[in-house]
């Protein structure tokens, strides 16, 4: 009997993957019933094989392991949904199915839970494929397709200089849903070399995020591309939205028990996520030996940083006991060189809370005249009468020892756009409304743009007005006026 129902099993494995019952498998399809798929997924693999857009060696464990967890009906959905699928530039195809899977089931949940199904509102037509194939061949570049997002580029061919460094990248927002590179690159290039261009894609859509991130070689570039291409007309009237992005590879880290240090910190978070370079704390004013509740967590690409924001946001992760908030940390624009070398300001760090404003004033008063100190808990700005004594000042008092403390002597920030500043409060604001909201179950009452870094806020297609929500502990943080969170100072007017 057990037989017999096998032979029927494996005729509609074989009616369901379009071939007759004679249809020869080829010499992985033994394999996949022994790793223990379900004779009928085992037959839709197996034909999906034989069409030539997936290998047997191009599959690991883990989307093996995947598949055997669906139900049969469901894994027969996903493997159509794969081969439907354009895979011509998609290098991992394991991870790609991997990623259609998780779609698949966020679908399934949301239509549990009631929640409408995500409707594709433009019509999703693809790239010029040929438009592409030609840019790729001109420029040597490759292009990696997942389903979350679509790279080109990366290093460039034959690329010997640095890696790009920060002020290098820009964020363009307001992209047209239907979208791609073939009509991005010619745009963007025309600014300068690109290192890599990333576009977001939305795998419950199938159409792009509507932002796209472009690094270029130099900060010049970048530069140009803002001056360029902000509010630059794209398309019957659609306009995009270029800035540069600031300091996406940190995130801001609040609620840590405060009687831990930089190594023991550096070793909890490291577990978590992968690419973790730098743990940044501070001392509390009136206990050097502790901190002061909060940290920056400093990731080696914005890629690492936005899949640590993912873990560690979740909720379900402790530290130390403690119900951490995790949120991208404020973005720190570097002011020109042409702006600092006005600079007459000195921003001083890792002052104790004895050292008064007069014994900093008395200290730095040997180089020049000082007009004014202004001291902040345990950091201070001096103000110079003239910059070369700022800065005679600065390389000879760094590092002294001030009031029984190290202190930290350099170039205080000039104080940066007002409107920009009130945009990041806003999108902290929305964000951490969201965090509220989803810690209480009123989950997907807010959009969530997991990858944007908070000065993008005001590009996203459908950004929100602000929104009020309580501060305190959980609470959001309220900008820090030439504080120690923008590692440079920012002095006021």
């Amino acid at each position: 009997m057990a037989e017999g129902n096998g032979e029927v099993v494996e005729e509609m494995a074989n009616q369901k993957s379009g071939e007759g019952g004679d249809g020869e498998r080829t010499q992985d399809y033994s394999k996949l019933l022994e790793y223990g798929l379900h004779v009928m997924v085992a037959g839709r693999l197996d034909a999906i094989y034989k069409t030539g857009k997936l290998a047997h060696s191009e599959l690991d464990e883990r989307a093996l392991d995947a598949l055997k967890e669906f139900h049969v009906e469901g894994a027969l959905d996903v493997l159509d949904q794969f081969l439907d699928s354009n895979l011509e530039h998609v290098s991992n195809k394991s991870a790609f199915l991997c990623g259609v899977m998780k779609t698949y089931r966020q679908k399934v949940r949301a239509t549990q839970q009631g929640q409408p199904a995500p409707a594709v509102t433009v019509q999703a037509k693809g790239p010029d494929e040929e438009k592409i194939k030609a840019i790729l061949e001109r420029t040597g570049y490759t292009l990696d397709v997942t389903t979350g997002q679509r790279k080109y580029g990366g290093p460039p061919p034959n690329w010997t200089g640095n890696t790009p460094g920060n002020g290098c990248e820009v964020f363009c927002g307001k992209i047209p849903k239907d979208m791609y590179e073939d009509e991005l690159i010619p745009l963007f290039e025309k600014c300068g070399k690109i290192w890599d261009l990333r576009l977001m894609m939305d795998p419950m859509t199938g159409t792009n995020r509507g932002y796209a991130f472009v690094t270029f070689t130099s900060r010049d570039a970048a530069s140009n591309a803002v001056r360029e291409l902000n509010d630059y007309e794209i398309r019957n009237g659609k306009k995009i939205g270029v800035t540069i992005s600031f300091n996406n590879h940190r995130l801001f880290v609040g609620n840590i028990p405060k009687n831990r240090d930089r190594d023991e910190l550096l070793e909890e978070f490291a577990k978590h996520a992968p690419g973790l370079v730098e743990v940044i704390i501070y001392s509390s004013p009136d206990d050097k030996k502790k901190n002061r509740g909060f940290c920056f967590l400093e990731y080696e690409s914005h890629k690492a940083a936005s899949l640590a924001k993912r873990r560690l946001g979740t909720g379900r992760i402790k530290v130390w006991n403690c119900d951490i908030i995790v949120d991208w940390a404020d973005p720190q624009e570097e002011p020109d060189e042409q702006t600092m070398s006005k600079v007459k300001v000195l921003y001083v760090r890792n002052l104790t809370q004895d050292t008064s404003e007069e014994k900093l004033k008395e200290s730095f008063e040997q180089f020049g005249r000082v007009e004014r100190v202004k001291k902040i808990k345990d950091y201070a700005f001096v103000h110079f009468e003239d910059r070369d004594n700022a800065v005679k000042a600065m390389k000879d008092l760094d590092g002294k020892e001030i009031g029984g403390s190290n202190i930290e002597v350099s170039l205080a920030k000039p104080p940066s756009d007002k409107k920009k500043k009130e945009e990041i409060l806003r999108a902290r604001e929305r964000r951490m409304t969201q965090f509220l909201q989803t810690r209480i179950g009123l989950v997907n009452t807010v959009p969530s743009f997991p990858s944007m870094s908070p000065q993008h806020a005001g590009m996203m297609p459908g950004a929100m007005p602000p929104m009020r929500v309580p501060s305190g502990p959980g609470g959001p943080r309220a900008p820090m006026r030439g504080g120690p969170m923008g590692g440079r100072g920012e002095y006021g007017k």
